[in-house]
């Protein structure tokens, strides 16, 4: 195959298709939306494609066949039908007002009456945006296409003050409910965005809208697929360990097919290097800090469960935990269970890449950032089993806390302080780690595959300063380590046991299985 240009950063589909750019090509997804419905909601995470996709349908609605030569929907589509495009984005800038959200949205309208030779007369948002449709309608004699791009960002952006938040969310209210109204002058709408607030408190009167962000016949619709790298990149991924890119950059679900993040394939082909490139441009502040208030335990971040109720809990009001996690793409869907008429999902991290670079965030965030996590080091103590070195890093760091870092942050009164340290740690090596693990005897609470051995570890938490052996007592009566006996690797046990007194590991015991 003949290389072509990485598509890094860019959002433009006649950019791509005419600058000799790779294509992963989704105009089947554009055709079937077109085709079988008319109004349309996604949500995915933040640099996944959602923007490219949205030109991808602007460019087809307003009939630019030329663009569309030798993709999947060339042939399927009535290119003598152009269709009036209003394309609405919130990605530029930061709004940090209603004034400044109601300016921005007058500009766009302004813009779009400009582009398509309109003159709106009436002066309210919701009266503009409602004639601009319905005047685009009758003057190019199809109807109007809505593609509103980053539909909530005017909210996310301000989540950390509440009440600004709320008025952005009336704002865009305002905005959007303009366009059940306009039904008859509509041919088709997409919205998209990172989040997925609840349809009521934004979509309000909107309720034909089809969300497929949870569809299985859209889960592959941003992103990329393990088809789409080894043939579109098969070019660029000489020298490249295809294991690894998998480990490191697959694994997004939507009940169908698994995805890659688009953004680090192409930053990974072009760097030859293996990095946390998504990760790495856009710190998850907010979402550590809320973490860290509500004292969440660390090791069942890669075990929730959550049903169609809870990934929705999403709104200024009340951010659910996990509909957090999952909307922006720090946890993804692992596994479905159905009954009846309930569904009920296992969530968990979808790659190395989002474990490792996110245990690293919470890690700075449990601990002061002038304690040193040495993580080198102590990858190489856990390679060569180091019992006693592994101790000794522990304690080095649990001490290192300071005790005015104490009393400044409710730890203490969280139990599972010490394990969430614990297991951040050995989560941002990248290690093979599964958190409340189940077997017949109970759930272990963690579990370590090193290339040499298999660590099975318990925490328990203890008031005084002296080790109650609970911790290796409970390793050996559950037999835990029966379940990986098939496995060949050696099996060690690991009993923690961590004191609020002395605010350190107290019991540290190890033997062999």
């Amino acid at each position: 195959m003949q290389r072509r240009k990485l598509p890094i950063g860019i959002q433009t589909f006649r950019d791509i298709r005419e600058g000799g750019y790779y294509y992963v090509d989704k105009t089947a997804f554009a055709h079937r939306l077109a085709t079988t419905g008319k109004y349309y909601f996604l949500s995915r995470p933040r640099r996944f494609g959602k923007s490219l996709f949205l030109d991808t349908l602007a460019e087809l609605f307003a009939g630019n066949e030329p663009l569309f030569r030798g993709l999947t929907c060339h042939d399927k589509w009535d290119w003598g039908k152009k269709h009036p495009v209003i394309r609405i984005s919130f990605a530029e800038g930061r709004l940090e007002s209603r004034e400044q959200l109601d300016e921005r949205i007058r500009e766009l309208l302004d813009n779009h009456q400009r582009s398509l030779g309109i003159h709106c007369e009436h002066r309210s948002i919701p009266g503009c945006f409602g004639e601009l449709i319905e005047r685009a309608t009758q003057k190019y004699g199809q109807r109007a296409v809505v593609l509103v791009d980053e539909y909530d960002k005017p909210i996310l952006d301000n989540l950390t003050d509440p009440e600004v938040a709320r008025a952005m969310r009336e704002g865009l209210r305002n905005l959007y409910s303009v366009i059940k109204g306009q039904d008859a002058h509509i041919q088709f709408a997409f919205l998209t965005g990172v989040s997925k607030f609840r349809t009521a408190s934004i979509f309000s009167g909107l309720n034909n809208l089809n969300d497929i962000t949870v569809d299985a016949a859209y889960s592959a619709i941003c992103g990329y697929t393990e088809t789409d790298v080894d043939t579109v990149f098969a070019p660029e991924l000489e020298g490249l360990d295809r294991d690894d890119i998998r480990r490191w950059y697959n694994g997004y679900r939507w009940l169908g097919e698994s995805v890659y993040n688009p953004f680090d394939v192409l930053l990974l082909l072009q760097e030859r290097t293996f990095r946390a490139y998504w990760f790495e441009t856009g710190t998850p502040t907010f979402l550590v800090d809320l973490l860290r208030s509500r004292q969440t335990f660390i090791p069942q971040l890669d075990t929730l469960v959550a049903d169609d109720q809870l990934l929705g809990a999403f709104d200024v009001e009340y951010i659910g935990t996990e509909a957090l996690l999952w909307q922006t793409g720090y946890l993804t869907i692992t596994g479905v269970e159905r009954l009846g008429g309930l569904v009920q999902y296992q969530l968990g991290y979808p790659n190395r890449e989002v474990e490792s670079a996110f245990n690293q965030a919470l890690l700075r965030a449990w601990v002061p950032p002038q304690v040193p996590t040495q993580p080198l080091p102590l990858l190489k103590k856990w390679f060569a089993l180091d019992w006693t070195a592994l101790r000794a890093h522990f304690e080095s760091l649990f001490a290192s806390i300071p005790a005015d870092w104490y009393r400044a942050n409710p730890v203490l009164h969280y139990e599972g302080y010490w394990a969430s340290v614990f297991y951040s740690h050995l989560a941002s090596l990248g290690l093979d780690l599964t958190p409340e693990d189940v077997t017949n005897q109970g759930r272990i609470d963690l579990m370590l595959r090193l290339p040499q051995a298999i660590v099975i570890i318990e925490f328990k938490r203890i008031d005084g300063d002296q080790p109650t052996g609970e911790a290796m007592a409970q390793l050996r009566q559950r037999g835990y380590a029966d379940k990986y006996r098939a496995d060949g690797r050696p099996i060690w046990l690991l009993g923690v046991e961590f004191s609020s007194t002395t605010r350190n590991v107290e019991g540290w015991e190890v033997e062999p299985a």
